[in-house]
C-alpha cells in the first residue's frame, strides 16, 4: 500500500489542524492511521516513511509524537527539511505498507 503524503488537515472539516508541530504531527498520523485502516492494515504494517518538515529544528518534537504511533519496530524512515509545504503546514508524511 502506497499512501501519498498526508498533511494536517482534518478530513471531517477540511480545516488545517491548528497549533504547533505536535498538534500537526498528531493530525497527520491520525490521517495515516485512517487511510491504512481503510485498506485493512495498521501502522504496524508500515515498511517505510518519508517525512517532510518545514523546520528541522522541530525534529525532536515531531519525533516524540511520531514515535508514539509505532511499536518497538518502527518503519525505515527518511526526514527532510523543505522550504515550503502545501498550505504552509509544518509536516507531511507518506508511507509504504505491506503485509
Amino acid at each position: 500500500l502506497f499512501v501519498s503524503g498526508q498533511v494536517p488537515i482534518d478530513p471531517a472539516t477540511g480545516d488545517l489542524a491548528a497549533g504547533d508541530i505536535e498538534a500537526q504531527t498528531r493530525q497527520v498520523m491520525e490521517n495515516l492511521k485512517a487511510v491504512v485502516a481503510a485498506a485493512g492494515m495498521s501502522l504496524a504494517d508500515a515498511l517505510k516513511a518519508t517525512c517532510f518538515l518545514k523546520d528541522m529544528g522541530e525534529f525532536a518534537r515531531f519525533n516524540a509524537v511520531y514515535g508514539t504511533y509505532f511499536g518497538d519496530t518502527p518503519p525505515a524512515r527518511e526526514t527532510v527539511e523543505v522550504a515550503r509545504l502545501p498550505r504552509d503546514v509544518r509536516v507531511e508524511v507518506s508511507l509504504i505498507c505491506g503485509l
